[in-house]
């Protein structure tokens, strides 16, 4: 009864019976050199919940470090994973695909944003950011989570936050 551990799940029970990896419409969370592997851990179990995509652009950490199989390397089985060498070879391999920035600065709030199935919402690394070049290409697609001014949300939170608005935009993809 209760659930389980994810150290007392087997491999078989991890894979998802009742939908693909990617859900239909759904989105696809860039990270753009994420530097924190619990972070991108967490960002990895909500887009298993979400079933949305998760696009790595390098360079990052190695993957196999042990804090990121603690905060949910185990869920990427259930996950559609793809990495990129550069943010060319992203763009390269998602013609067409023009992503929301989020980084602290926008000109538009996130929840003002009209987000839309399959879009790709973009977030850079915990120290740096997105880089300007970036921002400056798609200024209009430059989004915000206001706070007081400090930097005080953590790259998962923050990706959580906005997925979860887009979600309830797009009436939430058939999730329950």
């Amino acid at each position: 009864m209760g659930r389980k551990q994810n150290w007392d799940v087997g491999e078989l029970e991890r894979v998802p019976l009742d939908r693909k990896l990617t859900r239909d419409g759904a989105f696809t969370i860039l990270l753009l050199h994420p530097r924190i592997p619990q972070n991108t851990g967490s960002i990895a179990r909500m887009c298993a919940g979400t079933g949305s995509r998760l696009d790595l652009v390098a360079p990052f950490f190695d993957i196999e470090d042990s804090k990121l199989k603690r905060a949910g390397l185990d869920y990427w089985p259930m996950l559609d994973v793809r990495v990129y060498p550069d943010f060319e070879a992203w763009e390269l391999a998602n013609p067409g695909r023009v992503p929301w920035l989020v980084e602290v600065g926008g000109p538009k709030v996130y929840a003002e944003a009209k987000f839309a199935a399959e879009d790709v919402i973009a977030f850079g690394d915990e120290q740096d950011g997105i880089d300007p070049r970036l921002l400056a290409r798609w200024p209009e697609r430059h989004l915000r989570i206001p706070q007081q001014s400090v930097r005080s949300h953590n790259l998962a939170t923050s990706v959580g936050v906005v997925t979860y608005e887009a979600l309830r935009q797009v009436d939430w993809l058939g999730l329950e």
